[in-house]
């Protein structure tokens, strides 16, 4: 007996289930129906039996005889064409388009063109991107030269070495399409947004010296460091003199007796809704706010980069592409990037999303095995209340949110619980909102 015969008959079900939506799937572009098509042929077979042959009516065998006679022409008509049209643009297809780096949430022309093909009978040809993902494809007519070009807006970061599009060939009535898939040989690095972030705190990671084992405890030296005066600060620390000549508050502080790491390690680690991290990470990385120099590396890839020419591939390539890989868990590669860093020597820095995962206990137990000091950013797209709205307010006030926003933000509770987590273990957590630029404590105090 075969295997598929010894499974209980819910999990038989099951497969067979996949099995057909996995076969209509794969039939559907290459049905030459639309809805429309199979109404409009049921309704003309149903009126032709009924009417047409047994009461013989033959205002409405006239009726569905040509009713059957423009969908069968249509099926035709947009069959023979359509496998005219992808052998044309098989040809056109064959060249490799030249190299696109985009940023995620704006418009790139990828280069590729067509005729506008205004001598088709009756029909349109269209096409978007389905690989990657996320794409919004817009085709643009240029009245010059009859041509249609491609525009796509990439939402979320990637990295890919082509492009696959779904090509779709309609008839002006809607009743029959041929559709088909083809790749094109195109480099595209997509960046992440970086939002409304304009600075950071400063994310350099300190190493302890004198004798003091935490950097965060109270600082032991002279009175030599001195900076502007903020909120919570004493009293006692305010330099009066200095006031009273210039009116400005200034507060003098002991000295930490802590120095920075020669070199700080930087790591991107993905999950869901990670899109703010990796664009915190663009943005630290390019404005210089782990210092120098240092080490960059992110899941799904081995590679590590010392410049920032070489981190922005990393970053783009961290989240897979293909749906099928982004339901699966992502590979995390902190430790072995750590082991092979050595990180006994260097200070680490870890941006992550602020969505628990199955990569928070993993990042934990990192924490708990290497010896560190760690600094952890947690990224997200917006900080909601935890107080719920009334269901009326949400109506009256609701508004379509951009892409790649709402959905990522994440409570307050969610975050506190998140941040105090990680703190526990010792480590300097920093929480940034990219959607307002603001950066927070642990306390989610703004910093």
């Amino acid at each position: 007996m075969s295997a598929a015969m010894l499974l209980p008959l819910s999990s038989r079900l099951r497969v067979v289930s996949v099995r057909a939506q996995q076969l209509f799937v794969r039939i559907r572009p290459h049905f030459p129906l639309t809805v429309s098509g199979l109404a409009v042929l049921a309704m003309a077979l149903l009126a032709l039996q009924g009417f047409g042959y047994r009461r013989m009516d033959l205002v409405v065998f006239a009726l569905t005889v040509c009713a059957l006679s423009i969908v069968t022409f249509s099926a035709l008509m947009v069959t023979l064409s359509g496998l005219w049209l992808r052998q044309r643009l098989r040809r056109i297809t064959a060249d490799a388009l030249p190299p696109c780096q985009a940023e995620a949430g704006f418009p790139n022309e990828t280069g590729f063109r067509l005729p506008a093909l205004a001598w088709l009978p009756l029909m349109t040809l269209e096409w978007r991107v389905i690989a990657p993902d996320d794409f919004v494809t817009i085709n643009r007519i240029n009245s010059d030269d009859h041509t249609q070009d491609e525009e796509i807006t990439p939402w979320r970061r990637c990295r890919s070495n082509q492009l696959v599009r779904l090509f779709t060939l309609r008839d002006v009535l809607g009743l029959c399409r041929f559709s088909w898939r083809q790749a094109q040989h195109m480099p595209l690095l997509v960046l992440p947004q970086t939002g409304r972030i304009r600075t950071l705190p400063v994310l350099r990671s300190m190493e302890s010296e004198d004798g003091i084992p935490n950097p965060a405890g109270r600082p032991e030296g002279d009175r030599m460091d001195i900076r502007r005066y903020a909120a919570g600060d004493s009293v006692r620390d305010i330099m009066w003199r200095v006031y009273a000549r210039n009116r400005h508050l200034n507060v003098r502080l002991a000295e930490r007796s802590v120095f920075h790491s020669d070199r700080t390690l930087a790591y991107l680690v993905t999950g869901d809704a990670d899109e703010a991290a990796a664009g915190v990470a663009r943005f630290a990385l390019s404005r210089g706010a782990i210092g120098s120099p240092w080490v960059f590396g992110a899941d799904a890839s081995d590679d590590t980069a010392t410049s920032l020419a070489a981190a922005l591939p990393l970053i783009a390539g961290s989240r897979p592409i293909n749906a099928a890989l982004r339901q699966s868990t992502p590979d995390y590669g902190l430790d072995r990037f750590l082991n092979r860093q050595g990180s006994t020597q260097s200070a680490c820095i870890i941006f992550a999303p602020a969505t628990p995962g199955p990569w928070t206990q993993r990042l934990q137990k990192t924490l708990q095995s290497q010896p560190g000091p760690f600094s952890v950013v947690f990224s997200t797209d917006g900080i909601k209340d935890n107080k719920p709205e009334p269901w009326w307010r949400s109506l009256i006030l609701a508004q379509p949110a951009a892409a790649g926003t709402s959905k990522d933000s994440q409570s307050t509770a969610t975050l506190r619980q998140l941040m105090t987590e990680f703190h526990k273990l010792g480590a300097h957590v920093v929480m940034v909102d990219r959607q307002s630029g603001l950066s927070f404590d642990q306390h989610l105090k703004r910093v």
